[in-house]
């Protein structure tokens, strides 16, 4: 990009062919996760400032959380009218920081980054009064070209194509210097927060592994250690036997609501087998995974007669902490739409104490998603 970022297409011929599908017309298919082309990527002609200097990490002893603080990103784009948007495709007069008239997928570097463009393969020291630079990188991927579509309106090859960047994606940058663990994830909708209508995802590479997968990783040793078993291994057989919070049940993958959901809506996509991580998954499971979650979202949004906001989050093993073994890949989908016109708020329990009181049973979840996917069409 003009100012140094890295640009990468995505194409959906190359995820079609994986399908012995010839696939639909595409936009441009150029870069390191697209189909082979001769043709130069696009130019970007734009005359940008220099990038930020990286964010700063302190750490909380109390939490044993690090906190970025990155000033310059109260300059970002904040909800422009459709036709600034910065993820639709360049035109006369009009350049985005897509520089081609069209695309399938494309992943670039953020403008305005939470971590990076430092990188540097230190760990920061968790002490009192800690400071280190916030190295690392985030990463915006678009979806697609359309700046009305959802991740729900795409096809299944298209959905095939973002699974393919993700898992792209995430072999690359874990295998960046420092980097302790990769996250991919969408918000979506004005409610969760989102500054971009354009149906788009983000992936950050943290320099360090945050306090929740400590948690998960903690809370999995020692269920190791009492019982010689993987903890997701458990949970997914426990629910598969109750039965009734399970949503679909695939070949590759299962969808359900968990046992103590925190959220009115909470939907995770679990992968039968022991995975760690995107780029680690079988084509069979790339295949599944892509219609797997179509399907859920558009039974997320048939709940209601308006799209319904949420946070889709990937839930990875780091990099290299000695218990990665123990982490399971999997998708948690969240809400906090409670009602047709009401949300839950994290309040004084929730927000303060981490104290999550429940609204609905996640077994009424589950029967609304299960009744929600038979009257659109799919399987439950």
């Amino acid at each position: 990009m003009a100012d140094g970022r890295e640009l990468l297409y995505f194409s959906d011929a190359e995820a079609a062919d994986r399908e012995g599908d010839a696939g639909g017309p595409g936009g441009y298919s150029g870069g390191s996760g697209g189909a082979a082309s001769a043709v130069a990527p696009p130019e970007d002609p734009r005359d940008l400032p220099a990038r930020p200097d990286a964010s700063e990490l302190r750490y909380d002893p109390l939490t044993g959380e690090w906190v970025s603080f990155a000033a310059h990103r109260q300059a970002r784009t904040h909800l422009p009218p459709a036709d600034e948007c910065p993820l639709c495709p360049s035109r006369d007069g009009q350049p985005t920081e897509v520089p081609a008239a069209d695309y399938d997928v494309v992943v670039f570097e953020n403008r305005f980054p939470s971590f990076g463009p430092l990188q540097v393969d230190l760990a920061p020291e968790p002490r009192l009064g800690a400071v280190s630079p916030a190295h690392g990188r985030c990463e915006v991927i678009a979806f697609g070209a359309g700046h009305a579509d959802s991740f729900g309106d795409l096809g299944p090859v298209r959905a095939r194509t973002v699974v393919e960047a993700w898992a792209q994606r995430t072999a690359e940058l874990s295998a960046m210097p420092g980097v302790e663990q990769v996250f991919a994830f969408e918000n979506r909708g004005a409610d969760i927060g989102v500054t971009l209508h354009h149906p788009h995802g983000q992936i950050y590479a943290y320099p360090y592994v945050p306090a929740r997968t400590l948690t998960h990783l903690g809370r999995a040793a020692e269920h190791r250690e009492r019982t010689g078993r993987n903890l997701m291994d458990d949970v997914l057989e426990f629910e598969l036997g109750a039965g009734e919070r399970i949503v679909e049940r695939g070949e590759h993958w299962t969808v359900l609501v968990p046992f103590a959901a925190r959220m009115p809506i909470e939907a995770h996509v679990v992968p039968n087998r022991h995975v760690g991580s995107l780029d680690e998954l079988s084509a069979a499971e790339r295949v599944e995974l892509a219609a797997v979650y179509l399907r859920l979202l558009r039974t997320v949004d048939a709940l209601y007669a308006t799209p319904t906001p949420y946070i889709a989050a990937w839930f990875q093993a780091p990099t290299r902490h000695p218990d990665r073994a123990e982490a399971r890949l999997h998708l948690q989908l969240t809400s906090p739409r409670r009602a047709e016109n009401k949300l839950k708020y994290l309040a004084g329990s929730e927000a303060a104490m981490g104290a999550f009181i429940g609204d609905v049973t996640p077994e009424s979840t589950a029967e609304r998603l299960r009744q929600a996917a038979a009257r659109i069409g799919g399987r439950a």
